[in-house]
């Protein structure tokens, strides 16, 4: 948790920044406020709390805040845009208490169906880490995933998005994570993805990582829709260019709305380093529902989770319970 002073300094400070963008949406009767004339600047603030508890056989019952992030966002003139989020509860451990982390800062400059991004966020590998996380059906991403995305970095990125059918991205970073300033070892990591949708209801997409001569990650994914069903799954590995296994791992989804506010998941996953050890294995099972209220803004999650860690593997239960508000 925060100290209690710095908690309410940063609240005050951004009810303060924030009450004059509801004033003048409330003035022009929506919010967030419209386009100034002449296409001026605008400002949204939103943001989201995850509530959760957790049980494990191992250490009981667990009341976490998940997560809790605000931002701000907007556009501003001559195709350029903005946004920048931080986290409230972001570094906590057991003995350690939580601080305030800067997520994404970014300045977007869009022509028609191409844009340069400049900042921090989030750098174009795997379509579960770069959706986000309010997004996805499960309370955690997948161990591959957490594990061998690239996450957010410092750099410069441009995209092209011919309609819905194809999106091309391509970016060099400090390869340092965030909220690192100094590229410490020279080398820079350049990412890159592509997806297309061949068909209204397939999205197949692919990226690859070089963190220059140290190593390469790659990934293939795929989605398909239809109607209240979904399936997705993807597969990640990363080459250490050196005469060693691969790390690598894969998950595989599927979910069904039996209501248009409720949502059945299954998830199977599997993940390993054998160059470090065979006790990094993980295979895991998920299964969950998801209830959705006001218009999604409020999510209810339950999932039961089912992990075996290393070889043969020692098998532990886990049950998540989560309330999440976006406002």
């Amino acid at each position: 948790m925060l100290p209690v002073g710095r908690s309410l300094r940063l609240t005050g400070f951004l009810l303060l920044i924030g009450s004059p963008w509801r004033q003048l949406g409330a003035q022009a009767g929506q919010y967030p406020p419209p386009p100034a004339q002449g296409g001026g600047p605008t400002v949204r603030v939103g943001g989201y709390i995850q509530a959760r508890e957790t049980w494990r056989e191992d250490s009981k019952l667990t009341a976490t805040l998940n997560r809790a992030r605000i931002f701000a966002e907007g556009s501003l003139t001559a195709g350029f845009s903005y946004r920048i989020m931080a986290e409230y509860e972001s570094g906590g451990t057991a003995s350690t208490a939580a601080t305030v982390s800067l997520r994404d800062a970014y300045i977007r400059w869009t022509r028609g169906d191409f844009s340069v991004t400049a900042g921090q966020y989030k750098t174009p590998f795997s379509p579960e880490y770069i959706t986000s996380i309010t997004q996805i059906e499960t309370a955690d991403r997948s161990t591959v995933v957490d594990s061998l995305a690239t996450k957010r970095d410092i750099g410069v990125m441009g995209q092209y998005t011919y309609h819905t059918y194809l999106t091309v991205q391509g970016g060099i970073f400090n390869g340092e994570g965030q909220n690192r300033i100094v590229n410490v070892d020279s080398s820079s990591l350049v990412v890159g993805r592509v997806a297309v949708r061949p068909l209204a209801l397939v999205t197949i997409g692919g990226n690859v990582a070089a963190y220059g001569g140290d190593s390469t990650r790659y990934g293939v994914d795929a989605d398909i829709e239809y109607r209240g069903a979904a399936l997705k799954a993807e597969y990640l590995w990363q080459d250490h260019h050196v005469n060693a296994p691969v790390d690598q791992g894969w998950y595989g989804q599927a979910t069904y709305r039996v209501l248009p506010w409720v949502q059945l998941v299954l998830k199977q996953e599997k993940f390993q380093r054998d160059a470090l050890s065979l006790s990094r294995r993980v295979v895991a099972t998920t299964g969950g529902v998801n209830v959705e209220l006001a218009a999604s803004r409020i999510r209810l999650l339950a999932n039961y989770v089912s992990r075996r860690i290393g070889t043969p593997g020692v098998r532990r239960s886990t049950v998540i319970t989560q309330v999440q508000v976006r406002f």
